[in-house]
């Protein structure tokens, strides 16, 4: 008899909760940011659903900043599945014989840098982000 493997059913809460602790974001901070219908306990409850509602959903991949599709597609085996995929040239035996080699490397280092610049910026945003997010949640408990 042959098995047929039914696929993995996504639990949207479960999700909601990988995202959020990725992200550094407590249960309150989420709350906070969703609005004053929102509270901790509320999140707490809605990370135990398996669906959410798609509107739901749309508010909080707007407060991570991420595709709610990432909420509604994201399971383990996919995420290992991904990296799984990447190639891993470092071993011996990884430069052939047929290898070609192209530097440019004042270019590519000022490609680089400005790379580099970009993610530090938008890292330096997203801290500024939550400190002002913390700020706000002590002011409002004092």
């Amino acid at each position: 008899m042959i098995e047929i493997e039914q696929p993995k059913k996504v639990h949207h809460g479960r999700n909601i909760k990988r995202f959020r602790e990725l992200f550094g974001l407590k249960q309150e901070a989420l709350a906070l940011e969703l609005g004053p219908d929102w509270s901790q306990k509320k999140v707490s409850r809605l990370e135990e659903h398996e669906v959410v509602e798609d509107e739901i959903l749309k508010q909080i991949a707007l407060v991570l900043k991420i595709p709610k599709e990432a909420i509604e597609n994201f399971t383990e085996e996919a995420a290992i599945n991904y990296f799984n995929t990447f190639n891993d040239n470092s071993g011996s035996g990884s430069c052939s014989s047929y290898s070609t080699f192209n530097f440019n490397a004042p270019e590519d280092y000022k490609q680089l840098i400005e790379e580099n610049k970009k993610l530090y910026e938008s890292l330096l945003t997203a801290e500024r982000e939550k400190v002002a997010l913390l700020e706000k949640l002590l002011n409002e408990r004092k």
